[in-house]
């Protein structure tokens, strides 16, 4: 069983869909048969990764070099898409970098992070979604956010900042969808964990073996999909459901309990957090 907006010939948008976890999901989608677009900046992986969903399966392939944080670039391929498939019944938004950044950093970096992970969710869902309600199939909408948005750890602020507006922006929309009348669209965010990528690799050539594949990110998301699920909360080989839940719990706890900010972090709070995370 599968979500039943993955029928063969639907169409499917990935951004990032060149390598990652956008890479794993196109070919899961592939051997379904849906037609697929992929874009990505990195122009030398596009081919490549189109030649390899075709192989898989997918009846037709369009690899798009685009700049997500280009809203008339994402205006321009959505147009192009149009004409040739007849308009989009799935997107995925998930182009995300992670150059690492610092609070009072160079403010053209925190513009560039925001730029694509924020802003490149925001425009291609404004500027894909109005039609893809127009036309009334059966779609998906899902945004690629990260634990990181959510429980926060410091370190790389600008990516945080731009992965909790992901999260918040999501949550609006689905209900926004969900109370938009004649359509069958429905909105869900991703959220990985350590996941074995280009955005996460550095200078290792061999997976941790904390890190989950992008296949298995993949597959989750599937099944995740199936269930109806909004909230997509991926597990990793280092931490469980359970754990991420005790963290999340903690971090909303800062507010209700008045405590410091990231206090899991702080030193008079991190034996109470260990002590939490023991008995709760």
């Amino acid at each position: 069983m599968t979500h039943p907006a993955f029928q063969p010939n639907a169409v499917a948008v990935i951004t990032g869909g060149a390598s990652g976890i956008g890479l794993a999901t196109a070919q899961r989608l592939a051997a379904m048969g849906l037609r697929l677009v992929i874009v990505d900046v990195r122009e030398a992986l596009l081919e490549p990764a189109a030649e390899q969903l075709r192989q898989i399966g997918a009846p037709e392939v369009m690899a798009s070099s685009t700049d997500v944080s280009d809203r008339e670039a994402l205006v321009e391929l959505e147009a192009l898409i149009a004409e040739r498939f007849g308009g989009t019944d799935i997107l995925m938004n998930n182009a995300g970098i992670q150059p690492g950044s610092t609070m009072l950093d160079d403010s053209e970096n925190w513009l560039h992070i925001l730029g694509v992970n924020l802003g490149g969710i925001v425009y291609g869902t404004q500027v894909f979604v109005p039609r893809m309600i127009e036309r009334a199939r059966l779609g998906l909408v899902i945004n690629t956010g990260s634990k990181q948005g959510i429980t926060t750890p410091p370190g790389d602020p600008a990516y945080n900042v731009s992965k909790s507006a992901v999260k918040t922006f999501t949550e609006a929309l689905a209900h926004e969808l969900r109370n938009t009348e004649r359509h069958q669209l429905t909105a869900h965010l991703l959220i990985p964990g350590f996941v074995f990528t280009d955005l996460t690799r550095g200078t290792r050539t061999e997976k941790p073996t904390g890190a989950w594949t992008p296949e298995q990110t993949a597959e989750f998301l599937f099944q995740s999909l199936e269930r109806g699920d909004f909230y997509i909360l991926c597990p990793d080989n280092d931490v469980s459901r359970e754990l991420d839940e005790k963290r999340m719990a903690w971090a909303i706890g800062d507010i209700i309990e008045n405590r410091p900010p990231l206090s899991r972090w702080h030193p008079d709070y991190a034996e109470a957090f260990n002590l939490y995370v023991e008995r709760s």
